[in-house]
């Protein structure tokens, strides 16, 4: 059981599915491959929501752009936008390619948020806001080894952890981890706002993502078989 358990949380690479593209920058993809990208972002669309509606704290990325908010004075919006620019300069070093999944990430995920935080519960007991924080970060990690198997461009930060696991060569999960509390720190630093959520987030997102990508791994020995 241990041995499985490491198995799962030492995945280094994104499987090939039978959907999954040829290559990122693809402009005609197969219905499938579409249909599984979208899927995986309205998920992962959804996680952020049950974990914003948890209020108990903002993801990383959040807290970072919280942080610099307080040293800029720009709006959190501003800046996450910003952030989000300044991870892509970074592929360019890391050899990340882009491709329509890059741009549909930042849209459908932000209209799922939109229109699901209204109909999503908003526990006030603290052990129910800490479950739905659990959950939001499993289905977020889940959502994203599914929606990076169709090969069609990952999202900003997805594309910063899968450039960084190439070049260092160590697991997704522990990279995932490193990115997010390093993350985390300069933001803490900044003055931004850390929460339990933010904290689960941190160390959940990384093994979330790793389980998504092991299951999508004997997938693909079964579409080959």
């Amino acid at each position: 059981m241990v041995k499985n358990s490491m198995k799962i949380f030492s995945v280094k690479s994104v499987p090939i599915t039978a959907w999954s593209s040829k290559k990122p920058l693809n402009f005609s993809p197969e219905p499938l491959t579409i249909f599984m990208l979208c899927i995986g972002l309205v998920l992962f669309g959804l996680g952020e929501s049950l974990i914003i509606t948890a209020a108990i704290g903002m993801s990383p990325w959040t807290v970072l752009a919280d942080g610099l908010s307080v040293v800029t004075e720009l709006s959190i919006g501003a800046l996450t936008f910003l952030i989000s620019l300044a991870v892509l300069l970074l592929w360019i070093p890391l050899r990340q390619k882009a491709g329509i999944g890059t741009i549909l990430n930042v849209v459908i995920i932000a209209a799922v948020i939109e229109w699901s935080l209204p109909y999503l519960p908003h526990p006030e007991e603290f052990f129910l806001q800490i479950f739905q924080a659990i959950i939001g970060t499993l289905i977020v990690g889940l959502s994203s080894g599914l929606y990076l198997t169709s090969n069609l461009g990952p999202g900003p930060r997805d594309g910063l952890m899968t450039g960084f696991q190439r070049v260092s060569g160590l697991p997704i999960a522990l990279v995932r981890v490193f990115l997010e509390i390093s993350v985390i720190t300069v933001g803490w630093l900044l003055g931004g706002s850390i929460g339990v959520a933010t904290v689960i987030f941190a160390f959940g997102v990384g093994p979330s993502v790793s389980m998504g990508l092991y299951f999508f791994q004997f997938f693909q020995k079964n579409t080959k078989d």
